[in-house]
């Protein structure tokens, strides 16, 4: 894969991870637009890598506080951010438990602009709805076990391209009451453990390939998306705390139905 492609695949993984829009619907659409080979489920994990990378540098002091928590929790003084820590487990847990069986199908099935176009349209009304309707009341520390389990088994569905994982646990963060940069922010938090995951089996993959071409390539998309991915978590909850969700339902309607148009024309 040329550098010039690389560079392109990661500044989308980057800008669109956090965004409620979905990155995996993205690198889809940018290789098919293209007319690029698809750069298959390797490069992707790699892309998201650096994203995960991104999300850790910025959250390092809530991720040291809940390490503390949690180490609180084992001496029998719990804390909020023993419970924040808790609740992250417990929303990971779901797709933890089908993300082994799932993968192989969204290869061979889910990889396809139809999907991803009405993905993007359906769940994109379902966020704008969630964002209109319900109040603002709620933060993450006031999310009890049954909100942080909604939220997990709600991130399952970004398993289909073009649902935006972001965007849909931010949808079941509002359907909660949760305030707009609250869910962006447990969002983002919950996207450690589940791209962790995911991204460990891929590297393990990538490491018994022996393959120095791929290898550099994975590098590559790492460190690019990784500074995007900085870039777009800072700018996201900058905007939240003054706006709403809006503008990205907008795109996604736009997208989506400009998708189904080359689909079915």
């Amino acid at each position: 894969m040329e550098l010039y492609q690389l560079t392109i695949l990661a500044l989308v993984q980057g800008v669109t991870e956090f965004f409620p829009i979905s990155s995996s619907g993205h690198l889809v659409i940018i290789s098919k637009v293209f007319g690029w080979s698809d750069q298959g489920l390797t490069i992707d994990i790699a892309l998201h890598f650096g994203t995960l990378g991104a999300v850790l540098v910025y959250f390092w002091r809530d991720l040291w506080q809940m390490l503390l928590g949690l180490g609180r929790l084992c001496l029998g003084i719990p804390n909020a951010h023993s419970k924040r820590a808790i609740n992250l487990l417990v929303a990971t847990t779901p797709v933890a438990l089908l993300a082994f069986f799932a993968r192989d199908q969204v290869e061979a099935y889910f990889r396809n602009l139809e999907v991803i176009a009405w993905a993007t349209l359906g769940f994109g009304i379902l966020l704008w709805i969630a964002d209109k309707v319900t109040l603002t009341i709620h933060r993450c520390d006031d999310l009890k076990f049954f909100h942080a389990l909604f939220i997990g088994v709600a991130q399952v569905l970004a398993f289909i391209p073009g649902t935006s994982r972001a965007g849909i646990t931010i949808t079941a963060g509002r359907l909660l009451s949760m305030d707009r940069a609250e869910a962006a922010r447990f969002s983002m938090l919950l996207s450690i453990p589940t791209i962790a995951g995911i991204s460990a089996v891929s590297a393990l993959e990538l490491y018994q390939q022996e393959n120095i071409t791929i290898q550099m390539e994975a590098l590559i998309a790492v460190g690019l998306s990784f500074i995007a991915g900085l870039i777009a978590i800072a700018t996201l909850l900058r905007w939240l705390s003054h706006s709403s969700f809006t503008p990205f339902v907008v795109y996604r309607l736009i997208l989506g139905g400009g998708l189904l148009f080359m689909v079915y024309s």
